[in-house]
């Protein structure tokens, strides 16, 4: 294809150039599953056949996306993660795709999803080898965009394990460019906020939206409630906020991790909070369970049309969380692009009892006084409801929400000129 118009933006300060990311990709989160969190490392495909990190495995959910109606929802996106190739490259340089596990090769599987309208992502890492001590890009950053592009690859995670950190502002920006280089559309995922972070060094958000169209920034998620509720906490600290929230939106998406609705720990009211919060928070919507085998509970939950209206709005804003009162209950709230406003109280208490739960609209931005329509996103029938000036519902305990959505009226109809209100 050539380098695409506009794909690459050079900016001069002082002798060195940089190159902004701008490939027209992820306008609106992305969203698909990766195979990480449910099927790790794992590669012994004699003990494993159903499991093991192979093309077997790939193709088998590409299939349940194409075929269960998660593809018309926006679920385009399988990603590889780590522990697909061969632990070592080959004579000119190239990553090997495992033979045993991919015997058709990684170009032949990419182009098998793009036959389904589907793309397909693989896993990088900056350092001298993978998290799972498979080889690393380190000085190969070209040669491995290139191979990618040539598969047909359509997205690119790139790790940081095994890696210099102080290295990693350069080297991430490098691994970019050579992506745009290639002249493919290729997505770009970027960790190295994350590995900043834990080194405690300062962390450059708008270095970091400028050269990717997605990072994660903290701790891997895990399959339990425990680890869902710390990375809310830390999207919602106003601190953490104030460094990434501003840079949030199309095309440069905080990634808070995979979505586990569908595995083994979540109670069914803490998979609706998790798939809530995620859509609020304008994340990339990421499974990582095993489509052949979900409950219709976690089917209902993830295929929620409204909730990921929510998810998908033009704005991509990041909510903010209002309050947290004692007990253990919270108010969060975003704005939309028609002027409504996304909500959720959460209920984390441990007692037992659902709670009565009660906000003003002046607490979500709204007037004093004003008459919002009030919709219930996890409400399977009914119809929205009018309330002036506040609006209270119970809220199951254990983690359980109410995700709603606030159309200001006026006599009954929404304005004709919605207040667009940017947080």
């Amino acid at each position: 294809m050539g380098l695409l118009p506009g794909i690459v933006l050079c900016l001069f300060l002082g002798s060195s150039a940089t190159y902004a990311l701008e490939n027209g990709l992820a306008r609106t989160p992305p969203m698909g599953w990766l195979a990480w969190e449910r099927f790790r490392c794992l590669t012994d495909c004699k003990a494993e056949p159903k499991n093991c990190v192979s093309e077997n495995l790939f193709l088998s959910i590409a299939t349940r996306l194409h075929d269960d109606g998660w593809k018309e929802l926006g679920y385009t996106r399988v990603n590889i993660d780590d522990c697909w190739p061969l632990h070592d490259r080959d004579t000119e340089g190239k990553l090997v795709a495992d033979p045993e596990r991919f015997p058709h090769g990684i170009k032949w599987l990419a182009d098998q999803l793009h036959a389904m309208e589907l793309q397909l992502g693989i896993y990088g890492d900056y350092g001298t080898k993978t998290c799972g001590g498979y080889p690393g890009t380190m000085g190969h950053l070209r040669k491995d965009a290139e191979t990618f592009a040539e598969w047909g690859i359509d997205s690119y995670k790139l790790d940081g394990c095994n890696a210099n950190i102080s290295l990693m502002d350069e080297g991430y920006f490098e691994a970019g460019k050579a992506l745009n280089q290639t002249g493919r559309s290729i997505l770009y995922s970027c960790s190295w906020p994350d590995y900043q972070r834990i080194a405690g060094l300062r962390v450059n958000y708008k270095n970091i939206a400028t050269h990717c169209n997605l990072w994660r920034n903290f701790d891997d998620i895990q399959d339990s409630w425990d680890s869902v509720t710390s990375i809310i906490d830390y999207y919602g600290d106003p601190k953490n906020f104030a460094s990434f929230g501003a840079v949030h939106g199309p095309g440069q998406w905080n990634d808070p991790d995979m979505l586990l609705i569908g595995d083994f720990s979540l109670s069914y009211e803490q998979s609706k909070a998790q798939f809530a919060f995620w859509c609020l928070f304008s994340a990339p919507l990421f499974m990582s369970n095993d489509l052949r085998d979900i409950s219709p509970d976690a089917v209902a939950i993830l295929k929620n049309k409204k909730l990921i209206a929510v998810n998908q709005d033009a704005l991509g804003l990041m909510p903010r969380r209002v309050w947290q009162k004692k007990g253990g209950i919270e108010l969060w709230y975003k704005d939309l692009s028609d002027g409504a406003k996304a909500v959720i109280l959460w209920n984390r208490s441990n007692g037992g009892v659902a709670l009565s739960l009660e906000f003003s609209f002046e607490e979500i931005g709204f007037k004093s006084g004003m008459t919002c329509s009030v919709e219930d996103l996890y409400a399977t029938s009914g119809s929205p409801t009018n309330h002036t000036s506040s609006y209270n519902q119970y809220v199951d305990p254990s983690g359980g929400v109410a995700a709603l959505r606030l159309t200001p009226v006026t006599n009954g109809a929404a304005p004709r000129a919605p207040v667009h209100i940017v947080i």
